[in-house]
């Protein structure tokens, strides 16, 4: 009786399976890269060592050109306060963000430190890392 053992291991791999995988990581990755923004207004922050915050509650930004938005509505100075207090309604503990541009005067900036500071609010300035 001639029995012999076929049990030869292959030394090869195959990669075709991980190439598909690396290749769907890189797109989902590349989609959901571009599903991030950060703002609609192009400010240029200045720059800060300090650490990064998640919360954000309402975001007051103040273009170069003096423009007023508290999340995406436009107002003006008087209007300000305003619509803080409305966006920030029923929110507990709630934090204002302000992103101003670096050539923004110190004025306006202050304007909005007071709004959170009558009315008893957490301001946070934002900035881009140095």
């Amino acid at each position: 009786m001639d029995l012999k053992r076929r049990s030869k291991v292959s030394a090869e791999f195959n990669m075709s399976s991980m190439t598909d995988i690396v290749f769907l990581l890189l797109i989902f990755f590349m989609i959901a890269s571009t599903l991030v923004t950060t703002s609609a207004l192009d400010l240029v922050l200045p720059k800060s060592d300090a650490q990064t915050v998640k919360r954000k509650d309402v975001t007051v930004n103040i273009s170069p050109d003096k423009r007023i938005s508290v999340g995406n509505v436009i107002v003006s100075q008087a209007e300000l306060e305003r619509e803080v207090l409305k966006q920030v309604q029923g929110k507990e503990e709630a934090v204002v963000i302000l992103r101003a541009d670096q050539s923004v005067p110190y004025e306006m900036v202050v304007k909005v430190m007071d709004i959170a500071y009558r009315n008893r609010l957490k301001m946070i300035a934002a900035t881009d890392p140095s």
